[in-house]
């Protein structure tokens, strides 16, 4: 890393509940809400954005854990904002705090770390496993 974030150091992302969001499973009474499995590829991609000012040209970040909480529907139409802040850095690894909005709430809240890779090793690692 060229400078490892400082504990605070925050990232956003907004993105308003489109189709391709929701649970597959709609219908027949079931509304159309932000689906889990997409919320976490969203909060998880705006901590990836929070880090990349921070990496060398050969480096990258990948998700390595995460705990969530999502308490809240959100219908189709409707703005999300997702925050993730740092909250620890140690041993090639980023700690966030994820957290998810919508205009009316807070519709989710934890924890999510990221390691820091170096693509070279990365690509062996893959391709061993993929030979």
């Amino acid at each position: 890393m060229k400078s490892s974030p400082r504990v605070g150091t925050v990232g956003e992302l907004q993105f308003i509940v489109e189709p391709e969001h929701v649970i597959d499973f709609a219908g027949d009474g079931m509304p159309a809400v932000l689906s889990t499995p997409r919320l976490i590829g969203l909060l998880e991609r705006t901590a990836r954005q929070a880090l990349v000012p921070f990496l060398e040209a050969d480096e990258r970040s990948v998700g390595s854990e995460i705990e969530l909480r999502h308490m809240a529907p959100t219908p189709l139409g409707q703005r999300v904002t997702c925050t993730a802040r740092v909250v620890s850095t140690e041993d090639g690894a980023v700690t966030f705090q994820v957290e998810a909005r919508d205009q009316h709430e807070l519709i989710a809240r934890g924890l999510h770390k990221r390691a820091i890779i170096r693509v070279d090793s990365f690509n062996r690692r893959v391709q061993r496993k993929a030979n």
